[in-house]
């Protein structure tokens, strides 16, 4: 396949690109899905195909085939050509810097493939899990989800770069509903890991599903919190979800170009206390894997976020140069059939020095709040503002963590909320999905997010009078 690659992209050379990149991908994906103690989907797929970017005139073209007979390829190549030459009135002029010749392959250490593990194993798990997440009759829903894929992408480009990486995920989600006096309480969460199938093998599901469940049961008759404006903790899911969704696609280096976000022009700017230092990083425990972005620039940790000053954006090889700065590996695609856009790996906050129990003893009236069973939200990347569901959380009251109070809702700036954030843990967790990832521009990557737990001094919370 890298021979056919290289063929393209001397195909294109020859056709008048100044530059040129091929992209092969290989996909294969199974995910089952049990409702109820019975298995209702099962599905398996696989995926390959070839995407071919040309920069010609200072316009970009792009065209992509599943077929990968070479005479099918050439023709995309002459495509992408014409693409390129038919935009150059209405496209901006398009650039990218030159970088180091890479050759390399890099994957997940695995070390059970998922593809050789029975269909019926995997629902096995799938089912016995379920089972367990039913625990009484209050729980008048159980779903769960098990999924596994493995990405393959290879990039071969007209500056001699030769770059292989493998990603492989493996995860379970659970969903429980809890009924009671006319009240319903949903609680999801999920585990996923960039590894193999003994990901699945060596973890407790029927006591992680069975955890969900009972934690919807406690809710759904748990008391609404307080609508208002608060001081909390938010733990690691939460700081991880508001700075991917609200602080990280503000970051991203087209959104800056084009002046769609709220951190355009900032640069050097105080936007947090000095304890807040935020990170994208391609390769982190419990992260999603992204050694190269698709454009084969390495991706390692890109500071945005250094002690409360914003220091920089995210890049892909196009954006750097519009800004006069240097890629950062975040020009990520889809899939074969995608060009690469700016977009975000693993997005977190550093820790610092703080125990849960320190964050909580200065509060006198304030929640913990936490991200397990959040659901969607709205962000606006140019105003700077978010709203987000909020799962099961707890009151503090006088510098205690108390009693649990249902999901809500939490809105806020999101520059005003990093600004009023005052103190941070010194734990850390970063995660990631095997069952979905960030949208954007029509493109779905995976991605990770996390941090610490941090200590807000303003956020408001929804609830009911």
């Amino acid at each position: 396949m890298e021979d056919v690659l290289a063929k393209l992209v001397d195909e294109a050379r020859r056709l008048g690109a100044s530059y040129s990149e091929a992209r092969f991908q290989e996909v294969a994906t199974s995910a089952i899905t049990v409702e109820n103690g019975l298995l209702k989907t099962y599905e398996s797929d696989r995926l390959r195909g070839i995407g071919v970017r040309v920069l010609l005139g200072g316009s970009w073209g792009y065209c992509s085939s599943s077929d990968i007979e070479f005479s099918q390829l050439r023709k995309i190549v002459r495509r992408a050509i014409k693409i390129a030459r038919s935009s150059r009135k209405r496209s901006l002029e398009a650039k990218v810097g030159t970088q180091k010749t890479i050759r390399d392959k890099a994957r997940v250490e695995i070390r059970m493939e998922a593809d050789e593990v029975p269909p019926e194993e995997k629902v096995r798990i799938g089912i016995e899990a379920n089972k367990a997440a039913m625990i009484s009759d209050t729980i008048k829903n159980a779903t769960t989800r098990l999924g596994t894929f493995t990405d393959r992408r290879l990039l071969v480009n007209s500056e001699g770069n030769n770059i292989e990486v493998q990603s492989s995920m493996a995860g379970l989600q659970q969903l429980s509903v809890a009924a009671s006096a006319g009240k319903m309480e949903r609680v999801s969460d999920g585990e996923s890991r960039c590894a193999g199938f003994e990901f699945i093998q060596e973890e407790d599901w029927t006591k992680f599903c069975r955890e969900i469940s009972e934690l919807a049961t406690r809710a759904v008759d748990a008391h609404m919190p307080a609508p208002g404006t608060f001081e909390v903790i938010a733990d690691p899911d939460l700081i991880g979800l508001i700075l991917h969704e609200a602080f990280g696609h503000a970051s991203e280096g087209d959104l800056v170009t084009t002046k769609e976000s709220v951190l355009q022009g900032k640069l050097e700017a105080a936007l947090a206390g000095s304890d807040v230092t935020i990170y994208d990083q391609g390769i982190i425990e419990g992260g999603y894997f992204v050694p190269y972005d698709d454009e084969g620039t390495p991706k390692s940790q890109t500071t945005i976020v250094e002690n409360g000053t914003l220091k920089g954006y995210l890049q892909s090889r196009q954006t750097a140069m519009e800004m006069h700065k240097e890629p950062t590996g975040n020009a990520r695609a889809m899939s074969f059939d995608n060009p690469p856009i700016v977009r975000q790996t693993n997005y977190y906050m550093k820790p610092r020095d703080y125990s849960l129990e320190e964050l909580a003893e200065d509060i006198e009236n304030g929640y913990y709040i936490k991200g397990r069973g959040a659901g969607g939200g709205q962000v606006d990347v140019g105003g700077g503002t978010f709203t987000f569901s909020v799962g099961p959380s707890f009151l503090i009251e006088k510098g205690e963590i108390g009693e649990m109070v249902r999901g809500t809702t939490v809105s806020g700036m999101v520059l005003e909320t990093l600004g009023t954030i005052d103190a941070i843990g010194k734990d850390l967790k970063v995660s990631t999905s095997a069952f979905g990832g960030c949208g954007k521009g029509g493109q779905m990557v995976r991605v990770g997010h996390g941090g610490p737990h941090v200590r807000i001094g303003k956020i408001t919370l929804g609830g009911q009078a």
